[in-house]
């Protein structure tokens, strides 16, 4: 290919493509669109060529681009093209490339000069090119032909902003140099979509095709007509280069031949062709790669900066290093003891917020799940009262006993105390199995080392496992201590002594008593209180007014159905001897607001040796007050010991866990660990690696490296390439803004272009005298007035709303014109105007309103 400025970007490019090539990503460098916009037969098309150093493109006259050819351009080892419309078929051969462009046009648009939006996608892949995108659209056109819509002009305008207006795109502005250069559609077009001129390159065409003894000279030397970037000349093929096969590295020839030779333009030659045009163009790619460095410069030192976490333990050493195995080992090991620390003492870095875990589990094991453990034993009252009967019994033999005896409560307290155990032990089994868990939590970290991981786990179970026997031995010692010997001394315990001067309290609560009228004071609520001798009720829950002591001897309680009327679940009280129990009353009825309270309140009279009628029909029970105030004694004092030993082994039974379980693990791992380690197996497969795990290690190494490099590529290529700056801007208000008008209707009738004819400047005239400013802040001189194209008949409504406006007289020449630009002939030109003039003197009699000029 025929494009050596490219060729010099491509390996900056290449580079920066292959350090992101080693990352295993794409680099998403959006290199700027080239759009190239002109009137019909400018000659865009052989600019595009000439930019992709290609033959390929249809040629002839009119309108040969009818749709729009969105060409992509991809670096590749071969050279080939494919059409989207083609899908997996390569085109080596570029005349099949033009042939296939010709045919997809007219399937679409048809034979006779129909256009069409939908754009044609065609990518060449090359090792000559840059991945950009080029945009050939249709010419500008005004009159329609052929199959062509009324409304040529308007549907081809819509179609170039679709691409122009994009802010990653570069505007060719071609235009002929044969032609008007101050009408320039396409300069109009890229002045509303680029006011600042920033995106905007002139390209003057046809230079070769100027009548003799003119020259475009003051245009290219952006001093008349000015943009921003200015204008680059080139000369492109003729028709007959083309049908002779003139190849464009031949063509680029001829053009330098010709911009020495010329005396108009050979002191400005290094600055035209098309060599240069791809200089400039090749400079706004490399300002544009240079912006978006930074971009990926930060991208690049956030992905480094994740990479270093990931691989902390290998980034300080080489993969080919002989030591790496013995230090990722140490490494790894003192890793996993800080881990399995920071677990169970808890810490910041570590936090799991999905659930317990470690020791925060563990802690919950011991002040939570253990108490609960204990609380659960719950006791069948009926079983231990027959059990505390049995024990008195026993005790006294054949003897009826005065006295309750002290053996009867040793012994079932002691059975009570071995029935700690199984709450103790099981929440050593929750610790073991937490903490198990905790060591596989930490050795996911190993897991690269299936084996290191698998040993890890295998030796520190087993040290758990074995102190998981000499626990339990200690816990159960534990237990067995206390029921060595009863303690009935303890200052928490109440003693015989005590209850007997002070009764023990079984139940308080509010009642209402509901078999007595409310003129006698019942069916209200009080606060009664159950002890092991009497039932009492008062006033209120502040006890200081008492209404009745009722003694329990010989009472019993027994079901009463529940009233329609009544919400209220009652239980009723009366005596066994047939005595009135309250007053007059045989029966002391009392309720509550719930079934629970009821069942509730029964469980507490049967402590207090109150039993349900139906129980006496049971021979297991006895019918002796005295065994019953005896078997309550001890059931309060069983109650009282029991508290105290419980409080003792929920103490006692977390301190002796985390001394020989959880304190002698983690001396175990820091201490112990890598030395059976190294005695399990040999140090070589300890580490070995899956082939996925180590293929994944390697990558990450590389990838980190890959980082690395690719910082240093972009710090190259900022150092080896140069931004230019944009021009200062120009006085372009010579370009007229074009107005963006609805489409017209298919019946008007387009007025024809009036031009006057051009005299060019002779060659054998001397410098032109500049034309004087009309400002101070004007940046060019005044075109010379030429009559553009008469607007449209104004509608119906315009011209009712419009004040006729009167002609005013042209601006005659300046008696000399700069070298380059046209002149007018100026007796032609008035009698043009005199003609106007006469015309909207008539339509301003019969249409007052229109406005013809």
């Amino acid at each position: 290919m025929g494009n050596r400025e490219m060729e010099e970007l491509i390996p900056l490019v290449n580079r920066l493509q292959d350090a992101f090539s080693a990352l295993g990503q794409s680099c998403l460098l959006e290199l700027p669109q080239i759009a190239v916009v002109g009137g019909q037969s400018a000659g865009k098309s052989s600019v595009l060529e000439n930019f992709v150093g290609r033959d390929f493109l249809p040629r002839g006259s009119g309108i040969v681009t009818r749709r729009p050819l969105v060409l992509q351009l991809v670096t590749s080892k071969a050279e080939y093209a494919e059409f989207l419309h083609c899908k997996g078929k390569k085109f080596t051969d570029f005349d099949e490339v033009r042939h296939e462009i010709e045919a997809e046009t007219d399937r679409v648009t048809g034979m006779n000069k129909g256009i069409s939006s939908i754009p044609i996608n065609l990518r060449v892949y090359s090792p000559h090119v840059l991945n950009l995108t080029l945009i050939d659209l249709p010419g500008i056109t005004k009159v329609p032909v052929g199959d062509q819509p009324p409304d040529i002009e308007y549907q081809i305008r819509e179609m170039i902003m679709q691409f122009i207006t994009r802010e990653n795109c570069l505007i060719l502005a071609v235009t002929p140099a044969n032609t008007d250069l101050a009408n320039s559609d396409a300069l109009k077009l890229a002045k509303e979509v680029d006011p600042q001129g920033l995106r905007t390159i002139g390209v003057i065409t046809k230079l070769d095709l100027m009548d003799e003894g003119t020259d475009a000279r003051d245009v290219l030397e952006n001093k008349l007509l000015p943009l921003r970037r200015g204008y680059v000349g080139v000369v492109n093929r003729s028709q007959k280069d083309i049908d002779g096969k003139k190849d464009i590295k031949a063509a680029m020839l001829a053009e330098r031949k010709f911009f020495l030779s010329h005396p108009a333009y050979r002191h400005i030659a290094d600055r035209m062709g098309t060599p240069h045009l791809q200089k400039v163009l090749n400079q706004q790619l490399t300002n544009h790669i240079r912006d978006t460095l930074p971009n990926f410069r930060n991208k690049l030192q956030g992905q480094l900066l994740s990479i270093e976490h990931e691989v902390e333990a290998y980034k300080n050493f080489k993969p080919e290093d002989p030591t790496r195995k013995t230090k990722a080992l140490l490494q790894m090991v003192q890793q996993f003891a800080v881990d399995f620390e920071k677990r169970i003492e808890g810490s910041g870095d570590q936090v799991d917020t999905l659930e317990l875990s470690g020791g925060a589990k563990i802690n919950r094991i011991f002040h939570e799940r253990f108490p609960f453990e204990i609380v659960k034993m719950e006791f069948n009252e009926k079983e231990l009262r027959r059990e505390i009967s049995y024990a008195i019994k026993n005790i006294h033999g054949i003897r009826t006993g005065l006295f309750t005896p002290d053996m009867a409560f040793e012994a079932i307290v002691k059975k009570q105390i071995v029935k700690l155990k199984g709450p103790s032990l099981k929440s050593v089994d929750l610790v073991i199995q937490e903490l198990i868990n905790t060591v596989k939590k930490c050795t996911k970290k190993l897991a690269n080392f299936p084996r290191l991981c698998e040993e890890t786990e295998r030796i520190v179970a087993n040290h758990i496992r074995e102190r998981e026997g000499k626990t339990k031995d200690q816990v159960l010692l534990l237990i067995d201590i206390q029921v060595s010997y009863i303690n009935t001394n303890h200052e928490d315990f109440i003693g015989f002594a005590k209850y007997v001067k002070h009764l023990m309290v079984i139940r308080k609560g509010w009642l209402t008593i509901s078999n007595i009228g409310i003129m006698k004071g019942g069916s209200k609520g009080y606060w009664f209180v159950l002890t092991a001798e009497s039932l009492s009720w008062y006033k209120d829950d502040e006890e200081k007014e008492k209404k009745y002591m009722l003694p329990l001897d010989n009472l019993k309680v027994r079901d009463v159905e529940k009233s329609f009327m009544s919400s209220k679940h009652i239980f009723a009280l009366f005596n066994t001897e047939q005595r009135n129990v309250y007053k007059d009353y045989r029966f002391l009825e009392l309720a509550c607001d719930s079934q629970e309270d009821v069942d509730s309140w029964k469980a507490s009279l049967l402590r207090a040796g109150v039993y349900p009628d139906k129980s006496l029909v049971t021979e297991n029970f006895s019918m002796d007050p005295q065994l019953e105030r005896q078997v309550e004694t001890i059931r309060n004092l069983v109650d009282s010991y029991m508290s105290i030993i419980n409080k003792c082994i929920r103490d006692l039974i977390p301190k002796t866990i985390m001394h020989l379980m959880i304190n002698n693990v983690k001396d175990f791992i820091n201490s112990e660990l890598l030395a059976q380690l190294y005695s399990s197996e040999d140090q070589n497969t300890l580490m070995e690696e899956s082939a996925e795990q180590a293929q994944r290690r390697d990558e990450m190494l590389r990838m980190y490296q890959a980082l690395k490099e690719a910082l240093v590529i972009i710090g190259d290529i900022n150092t080896a390439t140069t931004f230019t700056p944009a021009p200062p801007p120009v006085d372009d208000s010579w370009i007229q803004h074009s107005r963006r008008s609805p489409p017209p209707s298919p019946t008007t009738q387009r007025r024809p272009t009036l031009s006057a004819p051009l005299v060019r400047p002779t060659a054998g005239r001397g410098p032109a005298p500049a034309i004087p400013s009309p400002g101070p802040h004007s940046g060019a001189p005044p075109v010379p007035f030429r009559p553009g194209p008469l607007p449209p008949f104004p509608s119906a409504s315009d011209a009712l709303g419009a004040p006729p406006q009167v002609p005013s007289r042209p601006t005659r020449a300046p008696p000399s014109v700069p070298r380059g630009a046209t002149r007018c002939n100026a007796p032609a030109l008035y009698k043009t105007t005199v003609v106007f003039f006469k015309i909207s003197r008539i339509f301003s009699r019969s249409r007052p309103r229109l406005n013809l000029i």
